[in-house]
């Protein structure tokens, strides 16, 4: 049972490590005067300033906030491999592994139980009694 349990539990933990190497995401980063304000992975961060644009003298003053995104970009190139890909020395060890898995589990012939229809013999007296053996 433990070796079942033992299995179970790897089988998920290499079924996470794929998915954890094909994820990519994005951390978004907001700075405001060289200060980390804002820190974002699957939604959009909050700004708190932005570019200040004043309409009477056609002048924009640049905020003194800056956004900095880092991508994790996960593993894209996964293959499977086809026979088509295997050179002929990996196909017969294939093949003859494949034959010799199917061999293990045949069904097994169908075992005689010679008593199966046995049925004992009626007592008509108690025979531990008559020959007074008692189990203690």
């Amino acid at each position: 049972m433990n070796l079942s349990l033992l299995h179970k539990g790897f089988s998920i933990l290499l079924a996470l490590l794929v998915l954890v190497s094909t994820l990519s995401l994005s951390i978004e980063k907001h700075f405001c005067a060289g200060v980390l304000v804002d820190v974002a992975v699957f939604t959009e961060i909050d700004h708190c300033c932005g570019d200040v644009k004043n309409e009477s003298l056609n002048v924009t003053k640049k905020s003194c906030c800056e956004n900095e995104i880092d991508i994790v970009e996960g593993q894209d190139d996964l293959s499977i491999k086809v026979s088509e890909d295997l050179d002929t020395i990996q196909k017969q060890v294939l093949l003859a592994y494949l034959y010799t898995y199917g061999q293990l589990y045949e069904s097994l012939p169908k075992l005689i139980i010679p008593h199966k229809d046995y049925s004992p013999p009626l007592l008509t007296e108690d025979i531990q009694v008559l020959d007074e053996t008692y189990l203690i």
